[in-house]
């Protein structure tokens, strides 16, 4: 037997093993890298696809909202009317300035803009078949515990039903109270009961603490309370929060919607043209009149604050809120997963916070561009790690434009 042969009978050399272990390290490193490379892929997918879902539940929750704002609303005594309002079940109306004071306005929309942190927005709504169904109210009121409103039951008003007392005079704030039928009585069937008790969530007693005149005060059917549709949006700790009259348990403290959601944003569309035709018989309110016949409503200018919009002098006031033609929504979700930068690096799956409305619509309405703040309070996390995505959109309040 030949030496070559010795040799290869006593199996593989240092050297050749060396190399195989080589080769054998080398394979590994590639599929190590290889899997690493799919599940980051993955994860970055998976990522995209859980900011769309919960972005576009959002954004399909609020639009929906903007939607039917100020259906029962949109009187133009009502509109922006600073208003008291009293819920057993401990939901508030959301304020607003009016010439640099705090009121709880009445209206389609109300925005309580927070710079780059997320803003509050209410939208609001009756549920009443009439839309308005406004009665004059035929007496003084003085503390009484009814109304006078027309002889005999007027069409759609219900036993139970909100009301919005609303006088001419601008300067007198309306009042939200829920109807306990009328008088049986012979000879008082004009009389609109109010009662106190948990039956009728909106009476905090059997009053009013507002005197109010008769022929230049009128009531609004607002429709059946569980139905009253006033929401409050928010966003706190990475989740969106709605506020509601129409849901139980969420009139108070809210309830979550979706999570993941680091900020909404919202503006004002107002109609700021100086108009040349104004209301012949503006019964004590002296606002202009927001459309022309052939004109309707046109949106000239955003604003995330309610500005002097009809030219008065007065910024936030009725005409202001008569004038909202649009409101223009942002929501800005980010994803579940977590960018894993290297040992001692930093994340660069975000390195600029995203910024909101920045395009010109519509055309010739100049932008009011918003960077928000997307870092979230009280997490762990850099906000550099996540990925986000932004959804807007402008929804017209059509019920400004069919008013009563």
């Amino acid at each position: 037997m030949n030496t070559l042969f010795k040799r290869r009978m006593g199996g593989f050399s240092l050297v050749e093993l060396m190399v195989s272990v080589v080769i054998g390290l080398l394979a590994l490193l590639f599929a190590t890298r290889l899997v690493v490379r799919g599940e980051t892929n993955k994860e970055s997918a998976i990522g995209g696809s859980d900011s769309m879902q919960n972005g576009m539940l959002a954004m399909f929750q609020l639009s929906g909202d903007a939607s039917i704002a100020g259906w029962g609303l949109n009187d133009r005594t009502v509109a922006g009317c600073a208003t008291t309002f009293s819920d057993q079940r401990g939901y508030q109306l959301l304020t607003a300035k009016r010439d640099g004071v705090n009121i709880t306005p009445l209206a389609a929309v109300v925005i309580q803009s927070n710079g780059a942190n997320p803003d509050v927005i209410s939208f609001n709504s009756g549920s009443s078949n009439a839309g308005v169904g406004s009665v004059l109210m035929n007496g003084d009121y003085n503390g009484e515990s009814y109304i006078v409103g027309a002889v005999g039951s007027p069409y759609g008003y219900n036993s139970g039903d909100v009301l919005v007392v609303a006088p001419q005079s601008p300067d007198r704030p309306c009042t939200v109270v829920q109807m306990a039928g009328f008088n049986p009585a012979s000879m008082h069937d004009a009389e609109i009961l109010l009662q106190s008790g948990s039956d009728y969530r909106y009476n905090p007693a059997a009053s009013m603490t507002q005197a109010y005149a008769k022929s230049v005060t009128f009531m609004y059917n607002l429709g059946q309370p569980d139905q009253l549709h006033f929401h409050t949006w928010s966003v706190s700790n990475g989740v969106l929060l709605l506020r509601a009259t129409d849901l139980t348990g969420a009139e108070q403290a809210g309830v979550s919607v979706a999570d993941n959601i680091v900020s909404i944003k919202a503006q004002y569309g107002f109609d700021t043209r100086v108009l040349t035709d104004y209301d012949p018989n503006p019964s004590g309110n002296g606002t202009s009149l927001v459309a022309t016949a052939n004109g309707g409503m046109q949106l000239g200018a955003w604003s995330a604050s309610m500005i002097d919009a009809d030219s008065d002098g007065s910024s936030g006031g009725l005409g202001d809120y008569q004038r909202i033609a649009a409101v223009r929504i942002a929501v800005v979700a980010r994803s579940k997963t977590v960018q894993k930068p290297a040992p001692g690096a930093s994340c660069t799956a975000t390195t600029v916070m995203p910024t909101v409305f920045s395009t010109n619509v519509p055309s010739g309405v100049t932008a009011v561009p918003q960077q928000v703040n997307v870092a979230v309070s009280g997490d762990t996390v850099d906000w550099k790690c996540y990925t986000y995505r932004v959804f807007e959109t402008i929804v017209p309040i059509l019920n400004s434009q069919y008013r009563p």
